[in-house]
């Protein structure tokens, strides 16, 4: 059970997102949150002392919340294929709402962080996709493919587009036929 402290730094973490997308992470100010919130500026901080470690924790949020949703699938027995179905489907989504997106808000926190923090980061969404590949290929679903190859191609593009999105409206044949070849190569031939 959660306590009312908790629920209310949970509620400050989601609140947070909305403002990190739209205004980046320099221009988000603890004023910000806490007229999102409707909290005092002693309230804030007696969760969260500055606007980094509000971002970190929503970071934290959000690879949890990610690496969790994959784990219970695959704990329920689940298709390899139709976690990755999903999980690309929600990969699109965001694309095709850049505004929606914290891409820009992850770079800037980026350049104010010891590069280990982001490093850490990707390392954590690699070995979360490492593993949903590891299930497939164990349940007969993907080929049997070198995890580390497919995994960059999944990072590597899925930010690259993501990126791009923000600069240049973005068509979703563009990234759709991405996840599609990223499936060909686990599966063969696409259905």
């Amino acid at each position: 059970m959660t306590t009312k402290g908790e629920r209310t730094r949970e509620s400050i973490i989601d609140a947070s997102y909305a403002l990190f997308a739209k205004k980046g992470f320099k221009q988000v100010t603890m004023k910000d949150v806490c007229d999102v919130t409707n909290m005092s500026r002693g309230g804030l901080y007696s969760h969260f002392s500055s606007t980094s470690q509000l971002f970190e924790a929503l970071l934290e949020k959000m690879t949890e919340r990610s690496e969790t949703d994959i784990q219970e699938a695959t704990g329920k027995g689940a298709s390899a294929l139709s976690i990755l179905e999903e999980s690309f489907a929600s990969l699109e989504e965001e694309t095709g709402h850049p505004e929606d997106s914290l891409s820009i808000a992850m770079l800037e926190y980026a350049q104010t962080v010891d590069a280990h923090v982001m490093e850490q980061l990707n390392r954590i969404g690699a070995e979360k996709w490492k593993k949903l590949i590891r299930y497939g290929i164990k349940r007969g679903e993907f080929k049997a493919v070198d995890a580390d190859e497919i995994v960059n191609l999944i990072l590597y593009s899925y930010q690259g587009v993501r990126m791009w999105s923000m600069v240049s409206p973005m068509k979703p044949e563009v990234y759709h036929s991405i996840t599609e070849n990223i499936k060909r190569q686990l599966i063969g031939e696409t259905r």
